[in-house]
């Protein structure tokens, strides 16, 4: 039987609603958690080494690690745990913590954040795609009920893409939207400085903006320019990171900060409305946080989100990927 007009119009309306109804931040379903397909095994360690064109990395899970090449790595510290580039053959962030680190889970309130560091606080699992890719997969955790996965990928030149997707499996965000946080604390910098292109938030010319944030918490939130929505935060929250907006808004989504003449930079996808974050002390004493934060407001419970960055750590003038 052939299909009537009426048929191929709902079948058009259907599609067309489909389309509509998908979040902006839906998943791309990259990762283990939302593809099935994907083929891993869970590390036999809580660590891997990957080695590839100028850098040497370690990732971890959020157990405790004593190794030569780690020694006296804390608990709860996920992600890369050491940076090296040949140049120099110096981690480039505190050994003992990490960077590109799952760091909040939270909604805005005080009364709902029972673990300020949620993240480090329930079991990951270490799985190792190929040699060059490894996840950090975390089950449900025992506050916000939040399943996740990030996926590190070493390319060629050494640069690192990583692609976090979870599920909410409980409405356990009070204020409506999924607030997450990835911190990256920096091994003494000469420089505690970022720098990304923005403009005064008031409005003004477009130029290269160099920020350092006067302490802890204060002037910390770089949105991007024209940004319509801020999450609500209570004025009892205690992580101040999350709300305190800067001066500045960014123009274009990367920023990168400098160590030792080489440039780490953080470079996000416009869609997936990044907030740059960071601290003059996130680390410790001389030790700065370069950081960011993500937010999925109008969350449906069993859905997938996430967003993907990309991460790049050589010498200044360079060109980047």
């Amino acid at each position: 039987m052939k299909p009537t007009f009426m048929t191929f119009v709902l079948l058009t309306f259907f599609v067309q609603q489909a389309f509509a109804e998908k979040h902006p931040l839906a998943a791309d379903n990259i990762t283990s958690l939302t593809d099935s397909s994907v083929k891993y095994q869970v590390s036999k360690t809580h660590y891997v080494t990957i080695k590839v064109g100028d850098i040497t990395a370690i990732v971890v899970d959020n157990a405790a690690i004593d190794i030569p090449e780690l020694p006296k790595h804390r608990a709860g510290y996920n992600g890369v745990a050491s940076l090296k580039h040949r140049k120099n053959g110096t981690n480039l962030f505190v050994p003992t913590i990490a960077g590109l680190n799952f760091e909040h889970i939270h909604d805005g309130t005080a009364a709902n954040l029972k673990e300020k560091f949620e993240p480090r606080k329930f079991p990951m699992e270490l799985r190792i795609i190929d040699e060059f890719t490894v996840e950090l997969y975390q089950p449900p955790t025992g506050n916000f009920q939040l399943e996740s996965c990030g996926r590190y990928h070493f390319n060629e030149d050494g640069s690192i893409d990583y692609t976090f997707e979870c599920i909410p499996r409980a409405d356990s965000f009070a204020q409506g939207y999924i607030g997450l946080f990835w911190a990256s604390y920096i091994n003494a910098p000469e420089d505690k400085a970022i720098h990304f292109t923005g403009e005064p938030a008031t409005g003004g010319r477009e130029r290269q903006i160099r920020a350092v944030t006067p302490s802890h918490g204060v002037e910390a939130v770089h949105v991007p320019k024209g940004n319509k929505w801020f999450p609500p935060v209570e004025k009892t929250f205690p992580l101040s990171l999350v709300a305190n907006r800067s001066h500045y808004v960014y123009t274009n989504p990367e920023y990168y900060g400098v160590r030792d003449g080489l440039a780490f930079t953080q470079r996000f996808r416009t869609r997936d409305n990044i907030f740059i974050v960071q601290s003059p002390s996130g680390g410790g004493n001389g030790n700065p946080a370069w950081d960011f934060q993500w937010f999925i407001p109008e969350y449906k419970v069993g859905e997938a989100y996430g967003f993907t960055m990309h991460a790049d750590y050589r010498g200044l003038g360079l060109k980047t990927k």
